[in-house]
């Protein structure tokens, strides 16, 4: 008689799991945009590296300007990552945790309360940082030809 209550148990933390796994989804979705986004600006700061050994020197100030501004994008979407990266394993964590209490059976509400609250704090401060790079990335866009040769500046 024992057996169906425990796989009764078993399926209603099952249920309980859904959510965060639906959440693990959305932030897996996340992470590539956020993953495609450095790739992208990895890519831009070698074309651009290797355009500084032809360029002439009225431009290279230009250049390097552009190169600080990369480099302050790709260290903004590493974090964000690595933030998104940790509100996966905490969430991976609360879902352990919800089998365990269940397995072992002590109460884990508290724990699992603070931990899955512990993760959307950080989620929101990787999304925060990430709307950051957002930010620094259509400030910096240039459109349309300018006098020099160059691009110019959109007003921000």
């Amino acid at each position: 008689m024992n057996e169906p209550s425990n796989v009764g148990e078993v399926a209603h933390v099952i249920q309980l799991a859904v959510a965060p796994a639906f959440l693990l989804t959305a932030i897996g979705a996340m992470m590539s945009v956020m993953t495609s986004r450095l790739a992208r600006i990895i890519d831009r700061a070698r074309l651009l590296e290797g355009r500084l050994e032809n360029t002439a020197n009225e431009n290279i100030s230009h250049l390097h300007a552009d190169l600080v501004t990369l480099a302050h994008r790709a260290k903004l979407i590493s974090i964000a990552i690595t933030l998104c990266t940790t509100t996966a394993i905490m969430v991976c964590a609360v879902i352990a945790i919800l089998f365990l209490g269940n397995f072992f059976q002590f109460n884990v509400s508290l724990a699992i309360a603070l931990l899955f609250i512990l993760a959307m704090v950080v989620l929101v401060i990787g999304l925060i940082i990430f709307l950051r790079e957002v930010f620094i990335a259509t400030s910096s866009l240039r459109i349309g030809p300018d006098v020099r040769g160059g691009f110019r500046q959109v007003p921000r």
